[in-house]
């Protein structure tokens, strides 16, 4: 039997051997080991007039959002929110969230992001689970939070809105949303005249500690009530650097664009940290909008940001595509949530814009996301030929082991069991759920109840998560790979593939599959059933069903509960 270190000291051995060439292989801190809070004030000093933030023109400068986030420090502070005390954040992408998360990391507080899209019931239930004694939400989202601030015994309100951030004159287009009046709400704090009024910002030494409990991260998985998953700021500086140094290459020169929202976990290491870590410049959009995402690649000359596959589908079948300059936009990286990265859609999009799409590779939020990465594996687009799951290399720091899901057994190279892993930014447990962090982290190990295989050359193939995996007559059948093929099909906008009960198979797929608008007169399901069993072996042949819309959560992945339940309806 192999031992664990004989084991992980073969991998470390295949991954040197896997390692792209030119890739670097050292983890590089601009200003060394430090809280991110420590990297702002850094680059306010070095870079005072850099802009930190773009919002649709609206520029914040490095020493702008350092100083305003001191003054919220300050205002949280004058408020009765000290140390480790919970703020919740209930905001959109704006400006405001950058000032308020630097503000409560500032202060040695602690960060909960809620979605902008929870109704009362979901925020009563965050806001209770995390024990927030203060929320900062947006004008138009007041209701909501008046609703529940007594049942969850909220002390103090704040409140701002999208419109006041908005420049006289945009630089790209904004939707009419962002326009909004503001809504008087005399039961709040108005944020910014507050920041500006506020007279004196004491002295908040000594600051955060690295290993301080920085952020409550929510999961936001598609059944069961979230966890709040606690992360350092140790866990944001090792996910921004391992990010910066090997995929990025230490590249000085970023400037990022996002859109991804700010509340979940990847637009949070994509907007709030890396940007800041970096000492780079950020341009921020609330929402995904294709003319407005062509037009700031074009204005602010953009060079990198993350898309999801639909995304980028999207932006090439736009009518405006070849009508901006996307010369500056050099990294892509895209994320396989309804649609799969394939060979087509990158080679369309390198036609068309001269970049490569890459998979933006395997993570989680209890490991900060940022787990394995495929950069440098696009020759001959080995990364999309080895397999549609294929997740790539551990970055420098994570270690992977496939393991027996009963047992813990190390399986061979090439078996396929449960992803555990092993890495600096894992979070440290779950939010008052001593039981559930128990079972979920042992011996160091997350044990991610993921379903993958490492093979030969060590790299990692993601199958799904265990609960999703279906057994058809015996065989494994992982949804994952049926919604990677669906993904190929010209006429379908995105699928979600769940099982269903089965006297003599045991299990059946079912696929639930949206077609595009200018398809789903034609489309039918045994047409799509006939084009699948020529593409994938018999037993793994979905049954089809065809609706107008797929349930989905606030961060683009498909409720698969949702679509269980309409199995039998």
């Amino acid at each position: 039997m192999t031992s664990e270190a004989e084991y992980l000291a073969r991998l470390r051995d295949l991954h040197r051997r896997s390692w792209p060439k030119g890739m670097p292989t050292e983890v590089r801190y601009p200003h060394g080991e430090r809280p991110l809070t420590d990297y702002l004030r850094a680059w306010a000093r070095q870079r005072p007039d850099k802009a930190a933030v773009v919002y649709y023109g609206a520029t914040m400068t490095y020493a702008e959002l350092d100083a305003l986030s001191d003054r919220f420090a300050a205002l949280l502070a004058a408020h009765g929110v000290g140390r480790g005390d919970r703020v919740a954040v209930y905001l959109p992408n704006c400006p405001q969230f950058h000032v308020a998360f630097y503000g409560i990391l500032k202060l040695g507080a602690v960060h909960v992001p809620v979605s902008p899209l929870a109704k009362s019931a979901e925020l009563e239930y965050q806001l209770s689970d995390a024990g927030a004694t203060a929320v900062l939400a947006l004008d138009q989202l007041m209701p909501e939070v008046r609703a529940v601030a007594p049942a969850v015994g909220l002390r103090t309100l704040f409140v701002t809105s999208l419109a006041e951030a908005l420049p006289e004159e945009p630089s790209i287009p904004v939707p009419d949303a962002l326009r909004a009046p503001r809504v008087p709400c005399p039961d709040a704090v108005d944020l910014l005249p507050a920041l500006a009024a506020v007279a004196e910002i004491p002295g908040l030494e000594p600051g955060p500690g690295l290993d301080d409990v920085a952020v409550l991260n929510y999961t936001g998985g598609t059944t069961g009530l979230p966890k709040g998953c606690i992360h350092t700021q140790r866990d944001m500086l090792h996910t921004a650097a391992v990010n910066w140094s090997i995929p990025m290459q230490a590249d000085p020169d970023i400037v990022t664009l996002s859109f991804l929202p700010e509340f979940w976990i990847a637009g949070e290491n994509a907007a709030l940290i890396l940007p800041v870590f970096t000492g780079s410049t950020l341009v921020l959009m609330t929402r995904w909008d294709p003319v407005g995402v062509l037009a700031a690649v074009e204005r602010h000359k953009v060079t990198s940001t993350v898309l999801p596959v639909d995304g980028a589908v999207e932006l090439m079948e736009h009518p405006r595509f070849h009508d901006f300059d996307l010369g500056t936009l050099t990294r892509v990286r895209v994320v396989s949530f309804v649609k799969k990265l394939n060979l087509e859609y990158r080679r369309r999009w390198k036609a068309m814009a001269g970049s490569t799409l890459m998979e933006s590779a395997w993570g989680m939020t209890e490991t900060h996301t940022s787990d394995t990465f495929t950069v440098g594996m696009q020759d001959d687009d080995f990364d999309l030929k080895s397999q549609p799951v294929f997740v790539g290399l551990p970055l420098p720091g994570t270690e992977l082991a496939i393991r027996d899901f009963a047992t813990g057994e190390l399986m061979p190279l090439g078996a396929e069991g449960e992803i555990c892993v092993r890495t600096p930014s894992l979070f440290k447990g779950y939010w008052n759920r001593p039981d559930a962090t128990a079972q979920a982290v042992r011996d160091g190990w997350l044990h991610t109840g993921d379903i993958g295989v490492i093979d030969e050359g060590g790299y990692l193939h993601y199958l799904g998560r265990r609960k999703e995996m279906l057994k058809v007559k015996g065989m494994s059948v992982f949804p994952a790979e049926i919604e990677a093929l669906l993904g190929q099909h010209p006429d379908l906008l995105g699928s979600g593939v769940v099982g269903r009960l089965d006297a003599e198979r045991g299990q059946v797929p079912v696929a639930f599959v949206q077609p595009k608008p200018e398809a789903a007169a034609r489309l039918t399901a045994d047409a799509l059933a006939a084009w699948c069993r020529e593409r994938m072996a018999g037993y793994k042949v979905p049954e089809i069903r065809i609706v107008e819309r797929l349930p989905m959560t606030a961060t683009g992945k498909v409720r698969k509960g949702d679509l269980a339940k309409e199995i039998d309806a």
